[in-house]
């Protein structure tokens, strides 16, 4: 079952990293603005990327956590490029290492973590203490990212959407891993929560994206989101962590790797789609006395 769940994982998140590279596109034109509503390619985007996020909610309900959320990293390595395609250029070699760096070093954290299927149960306590302590790191990331430019803006921005995204699969995890096939379970505020959150991460990631870097941004929500969800895994719902020394030494070089491809990504230039130009306003000779 846990494979099962992996496997629909990833076709979950090949989904995600190409309605993320549209909606990116769409938000470098436009800006994080009311004015995506009105582009075709960004509801395009928005469709695909949430039959994305429904797959993955349906891999939530049959995996744990620590299973299902470093799938999602290897899309990486196709959002980049899909990006730069979108944009009408050939991906950067830069961009191509810097996001197999980033994939490869966080999957091997991840692949540290041993996956446990056990029943997810969360208090009512521990859930608002999760949602108040995301709500704190969205509220820092995007106050610093106000004193910051170029890709420490979108960075900082994609932390604070990456921890409200790592919230939303939290709750899916619970509400999905807890069900058993009662329906009833589902009359829970948990079940209204997910929506709630699931825009605001909309609304968040878009901003990001409107930076112009995404190789950096859509980095730093495929570091912060799993990462985070590994964390609450194991502190709320009781997924095992890795433990014993020989594992320290690969987590450091997974953590170097890692490094090295973040720092790649946020050194590349940004991408502007460019608006149509606006008209010529004709010149009227100025009249003769």
């Amino acid at each position: 079952m846990i494979w099962v769940g992996v496997v629909i994982a990833l076709v979950g998140a090949l989904g995600y990293a190409l309605g993320a590279a549209l909606q990116q596109f769409e938000a470098v034109r436009d800006g994080a603005t009311l004015q995506l509503v009105k582009r075709p390619r960004w509801w395009l985007g928005g469709i695909i990327g949430f039959t994305g996020a429904s797959l993955h909610a349906v891999a939530l309900s049959m995996a744990p956590l620590v299973a299902v959320q470093p799938v999602s990293v290897a899309t990486l390595v196709f959002a980049v490029p899909l990006a730069a395609m979108l944009h009408g250029r050939r991906p950067h070699r830069a961009e191509i290492l810097g996001s197999i760096a980033v994939a490869a070093g966080l999957l091997g954290l991840m692949l540290l973590v041993p996956a446990h299927n056990v029943t997810p149960s969360l208090s009512d306590g521990a859930a608002l203490g999760l949602i108040g302590c995301v709500a704190v790191i969205v509220a820092v990331s995007f106050s610093v990212a106000r004193f910051l430019r170029g890709p420490g803006k979108a960075l900082a921005m994609a932390v604070g959407a990456g921890s409200v995204t790592a919230t939303v699969s939290t709750f899916v995890r619970v509400v999905g891993g807890g069900l058993h096939g009662d329906l009833s379970k589902l009359l829970h505020w948990f079940t209204l929560a997910i929506p709630v959150l699931l825009i605001c991460a909309v609304v968040l990631l878009q901003k990001s994206y409107a930076v112009g870097y995404f190789g950096i941004a859509y980095a730093g929500v495929q570091v912060v989101d799993p990462i985070t969800s590994v964390l609450a895994g194991a502190i709320l719902l009781g997924e095992s962590l890795p433990t014993g020394a020989g594992q320290v030494i690969p987590a450091l070089l997974a953590a170097a790797v890692l490094a090295g491809g973040t720092i790649t990504l946020g050194r590349l230039t940004p991408d502007h789609s460019t608006k149509p130009a606006a008209a010529p306003v004709p010149v009227t000779p100025a009249a003769t006395s």
